[in-house]
């Protein structure tokens, strides 16, 4: 969704009843079970619960990378997965970025070329885009590395690539499953405040699926995942 003179659109999310159930060897298995969001542009989440919750799974049918078996996910009133196919593929291209545990960077491309990649599914790369995408990587003290290759950065390196990535198409919506989950402390607590503070400027609705109670204590609202429903972690307490 692309700004205008007056600035960013203010894009609702609203995630209702949504459920999933996985066929298995042993039969149905239902991971969510009626779970809520409700998200403006310029919010932040963070999603907790033990492994095998269903935070992953939350995420990715949000991001339209899996499908629900129940209940719908609206965009400013609008469900993607009326969508076709090719369709799909553009909605999510235009309005989401993803940021996942493994940075999934391309190991044959350059830093920069990694961060474009996204464009080339939509209007391509010209000079304006390239523009946008090196003052990414001068936002996140990556400026000196535009030419290297992942294999010559650090895993903290490599993941604010995959940050500036998610952000080159400008998108209302901002997915992060587990981005800390491979680095150490130190460099985990620098990636956090990267996310958060890259949030704020560029007023992004942002979901943040984690197991860091650290991270997500940094987070204006903090949901756990309890028996496929979101429930506000302060109830839990």
């Amino acid at each position: 969704m692309a700004s205008d003179e007056t600035g960013p659109p203010v894009v609702h999310l609203q995630v209702e009843n949504l459920q999933k159930i996985f066929e298995t060897a042993g039969g149905s298995l239902e991971v969510l079970s009626g779970a809520d969001v409700s998200l403006d542009r310029g919010q932040m989440l963070a999603v907790t619960g033990p492994s095998g919750s269903g935070k992953s799974t939350l995420l990715y049918i949000i991001g339209t990378l899996d499908e629900p078996s129940g209940g719908r996910v609206l965009v400013d009133g609008e469900d993607p997965f009326s969508r076709d196919e090719t369709g799909l593929a553009s909605f999510r291209n235009e309005n989401v970025g993803f940021i996942f545990q493994d940075h999934h960077l391309l190991p044959q491309c350059t830093v920069l070329e990694n961060v474009l990649l996204p464009l080339l599914a939509g209007a391509g790369v010209d000079a304006d885009a390239e523009q946008w995408g090196c003052e990414l990587l001068d936002r996140v003290g990556l400026a000196d590395r535009l030419s290297h290759r992942p294999a010559q950065l650090s895993g903290g390196e490599r993941q604010r690539v995959a940050v500036c990535r998610a952000l080159i198409n400008r998108p209302s919506l901002l997915l992060a499953d587990e981005p800390t989950g491979n680095l150490d402390r130190a460099t985990a607590e620098a990636v956090g405040s990267l996310l958060l503070e890259i949030g704020r400027e560029q007023n992004t609705a942002l979901i943040c699926v984690t197991h860091s109670q650290d991270l997500a204590r940094r987070f204006p609202v903090h949901c756990e995942l309890v028996d496929g429903r979101l429930v506000d972690a302060g109830d839990l307490q």
